[in-house]
């Protein structure tokens, strides 16, 4: 939200450095608590993120809005604005680096409003869109941002399709950068966890501008940040560091390992190392008492990747007369992603041993196996000579931005022309392998999945590797946009205030598979991955009214309306209301209907061949988990299995409507309360069905299993983009900030922001049952009951502490195969101590310690991810971590 008639006031409360919560800069009850005079130094029109309309600084508006500053996150050790979004409540989940370990998100980071997935979350940047992440094409990433030119984040936690169009239904992110810098800063940042491993951070950024708007008419901004963090491993971690855990119920292992598995045409299946123990620590016994063994892969697993990210902001703005301002901008960012996981699982490819093979079970070099008559083996191998899997992630984003803004015959009006493009490409570094050779060296004799490898062999297996760019993605997108407004008239009550605009969009998408490269590994997931692409035009049109009906009662109507060449048209409306009885009490309330048009990437991404995060047994080739006749248990049994995802042409858009109801109150100009309740519908939801849901009922789902002609393999589960059913989801926002009195021991804030989730229902398809997903772990993850940031905050002088707590609430674990519920998942609450002492105008220093208490996260035996024993999507894996932060003001 922009500055409010409040600042002044605001800039004393937040001294302490409180992060402002739920609805304290959206309080009218505050802006009334300024004196005339105060009132009348800051009487300049304002555009709050939620509405077009301009407002008087003292005219709050009526939606729940949520603002941090940018010296607050900064003194509160927060480097990312993934970290920064993790302090916000209503945001249920923030993906970012360490969820891209293997799952080919190209080392995005996104955030997530009221837990409804980060592609019904809309980012800006200044008001305006960025181009999405090409891969998905369904979230902004948030590793583009320019923390360092941020000035705050303004949270809108409602509806907002009727202004803002598609994405807008969780709510709106928008993150606002300094409008002008007269000076030089440099700031130094450094990040140690104190446990062993990795995980440390480094950020460098510089922010320099001359000219002022106001009596030079112009200025000039520029801001360099660089941003790096090491590798943290599984190993590191002693809550992380293997998938075996059986004292808590935990076994994640594959079936795929080494030594080998093998199966023969006898119906026998085994491991000739198992009598001896298989080769722990990585391959451990079968604990289901078959003669084989499991790969604890997880102790190969990045918790955290080795991550960098450059970003460049430069702005021009000129005054063009009294009335207008005209402004050229550049954003230009770059992220690298390097992730690594278990060496590469060979199973299912056609990897047959002969007996001519000296490494034959019995053969003399390998023990023998009762059982085998010669036969051919099929051998299920994961060869861990060449390595841990290595791929690196490189997105680079850039956007042009040519914007007016102004006043021109009583219109408030702006304007601007962007060109957004993002790229981005994934590379194997190192481990993966090409099958065909595999297959030719094991068949030859040459390579032994058995046991250690012959110099020829390991020669053989380093010619193997698999090195290169194996995909590359584009998103562009270029826009043209307006809006005006203005008082039409004054009514009994006050002046009648109209806002109308337009937009128009195109978008192009494409995606191209290095087929040569990816069709060599079958462990790539690309393997018979093929080019797409797709485009489209989008026009829009939005106009708002604000009435004010009595004194102190307003009623806000708005509308757009969207056209999209490729699935057709979307009209949102929007009714808001805000009442103000006193100076006390604040009453608000809105209803509206929303959208989001599926993306490019929904409709023509590439459909790729990957594994489950889970194993899983065939429920036709394993049933029950005794293997068919015929059937390899290697593949067949406690393995993971294949899924086929991607885009689907037919996928339709989702709709939504929101109801919302809140009460502000300010008993004292001290203290400020905020309750605000919010239910939100969706129907049509664009996703992928979750594995868990496939193979926990056959029966429903069969029609999505697909086999090979002899029905002796399962090739894979088709898990495509596709709309499913309906999300039922309702809760309460709570706020409170209270500013203690001056006194000779100096100012103290108090902020408190939560988030209570009543009720989380989802189907998984249309008129189906519905899941209860709040408080417990429901196919992909847990909705949290309660969630909440509190922050203390003392200022005497030029010292600055801030003591703050993350709250989120225990629920109940994911479910096994069969539907039992292991446990209780434990609450998850770190305390985070900071102190700024600012020594004059030029140098200020920060230092501090993230989770105080060296808190663990708590257990799980969650499986949707490749991290183990703990879930990575909403806790901390690097433990105490201290910091400093120092500034310099040439």
């Amino acid at each position: 939200m922009i500055e409010k008639a409040l600042s002044a006031a605001i800039r004393g409360l937040c001294a302490g450095g409180a992060l402002l919560g739920a609805g304290v800069l959206a309080l009218p009850a505050q802006a009334q608590a300024q004196t005339p005079a105060d009132t009348s130094q800051t009487m300049q029109k304002v555009e709050i993120v939620g509405t077009s309309i301009r407002r008087r600084l003292e005219a709050q508006t009526a939606l729940p809005i949520t603002s941090l500053r940018a010296e607050d996150f900064a003194k509160q050790g927060l480097s990312t604005a993934q970290e920064v979004l993790a302090t916000i409540p209503m945001n249920q989940t923030s993906t970012g680096a360490s969820q891209s370990v293997g799952s080919g998100t190209g080392g995005r980071a996104t955030a997530n409003l009221r837990g409804l997935g980060g592609d019904k979350t809309l980012v800006l940047l200044n008001g305006r869109r960025l181009a999405n992440h090409p891969f998905f094409a369904d979230t902004v990433d948030l590793n583009i941002i320019p923390v360092a030119a941020l000035d705050r984040v303004e949270v809108l936690r409602d509806g907002a399709s009727a202004i803002y169009g598609s994405d807008a239904i969780g709510g709106v992110i928008n993150f606002v950068t300094k409008r002008s810098y007269r000076g030089l800063e440099v700031s130094v940042e450094a990040y140690e966890p104190a446990g062993s491993g990795g995980g440390d951070e480094q950020r460098v950024n510089v922010i320099g501008g001359w000219g002022d708007l106001a009596t030079d008419g112009y200025n000039v901004l520029g801001i360099v940040d660089f941003h790096r963090q090491s590798a943290l491993t599984a190993t590191d971690r002693d809550f992380a560091r293997t998938g075996v855990r059986p004292e808590r119920g935990m076994d994640q292992t594959s079936g795929t390992t080494f030594p080998a598995n093998f199966y023969s045409e006898n119906d026998i299946s085994g491991n000739p190392s198992f009598a001896s123990g298989c080769r722990p620590p990585y391959s451990i016994p079968n604990r289901s008492g078959a003669p084989t063994c499991r790969f604890d892969y997880t102790q190969f697993v990045d918790l955290i990747p080795l991550t960098k990210q450059e970003t460049f902001l430069g702005r021009f703005s000129k005054k063009l007369g009294a009335d207008h301002t005209a402004t050229l901008e550049y954003l230009r960012s770059r992220s690298t992603n390097e992730a690594r996981v278990a060496p590469p699982p060979l199973a299912g490819i056609g990897l047959t041993m002969s007996n001519t093979s000296p490494f034959y079970p019995g053969a003399g070099i390998t023990p023998a196996v009762a059982g085998l008559t010669g036969e051919p083996l099929d051998v299920s191998w994961r060869p861990l000579v060449t390595g841990k899997r290595e791929g690196l992630d490189v997105s680079l984003s850039d956007r042009l931005l040519a914007s007016m803004e102004g006043t021109v015959g009583g219109w408030d009006y702006s304007a601007g022309l962007s060109y957004a493009v993002g790229r981005a490409r994934s590379a194997f570094t190192n481990g993966y392998v090409i099958d065909a050779r595999m297959i030719e060296g094991v068949g030859n004799g040459l390579l032994n999945p058995f046991g250690e490898q012959t110099p020829a062999g390991n020669d053989y297996l380093r010619q193997s590797l698999l090195l290169g760019e194996y995909l590359r993605a584009k998103i562009k997108s270029g826009a043209i946009d307006f809006k005006a407004s203005r008082e039409l008239m004054n009514l009994p009550a006050g002046p009648l205030g109209f806002a109308l605009g337009g937009e128009f969009r195109r978008d192009e998408a494409d995606y191209r598979v290095n087929r040569a490269l990816a069709s060599q590994a079958s462990s790539s997931g690309y393997a018979d991955a093929q080019d797409q692409s797709g485009s489209r035009n989008i026009g829009a049109v939005f106009t708002e009214f604000n009435i004010p009906v009595i004194k102190d009662l307003e009623v806000n109507l708005a509308a757009r309306y969207d056209d999209y060449t490729d699935f057709g048209h979307s009209f949102n409306p929007k009714v808001a209301l805000r009442w103000q009885p006193s100076k006390q009490v604040l009453l608000r309330g809105s209803f509206n209907k929303g959208f989001r048009a599926p993306t490019l990437y929904d409709l023509h991404g590439p459909q790729t061949t990957t594994n489950t995060s889970s194993p899983w047994d065939d429920p036709v080739l394993c049933p029950g988990g005794t293997a068919a006749p015929g059937a390899n248990p290697n593949l067949a049994c406690d393995q993971q299995q294949n899924q086929r995802q991607g885009g689907n042409p037919d996928v339709k858009p989702e709709r939504s409507r929101t109801y919302s109801a809140g009460i502000v109150l300010e008993p004292t100009r001290d203290l400020t309360l905020s309750l605000d309740y919010w239910d939100i519908r969706l129907k049509d939801q664009i996703s992928a069905l979750a594995e868990e849901s496939i193979f926990g009922n056959y029966q429903k789902y069969q029609n999505l299993y697909f086999y090979n002609a002899a029905r002796t393999r399962l090739d894979y589960v088709l898990t495509i983009t596709q709309n499913l059913g309906e999300v039922k989801t309702r809760g309460v926002d709570l706020g409170l900030l209270w500013r203690l009195q001056r006194g000779q021991w100096g100012d103290f804030t108090l902020g408190v922001d939560g988030t209570w989730v009543d009720r989380y229902d989802y189907q998984n398809e249309r008129n189906g049952p519905f899941t209860v997903n709040v408080g417990r772990y429901a196919d992909a993850s847990p909705v949290f009951r309660w969630r909440h940031n509190a922050s203390l905050g003392w200022t005497r002088g030029p010292v600055n502490m801030t003591l703050s707590n993350r709250y989120l609430s225990g629920y109940d674990d994911q479910p096994d195969e069969h539907g039992v519920v292991p446990g209780r998942v434990g609450h998850y609450s770190t305390w985070s101590l900071a102190g700024t002492y600012t020594a004059n105008q030029k140098v200020s220093v920060t230092a501090g310690v993230k989770n105080l208490l060296d808190d663990d996260p708590p257990f799980t035996v969650q499986s949707t991810t490749f991290q183990q024993g703990y879930d990575p999507r909403y806790t901390d894996p690097l433990g105490r971590t201290f910091y400093v932060r120092a500034t310099y003001k040439f």
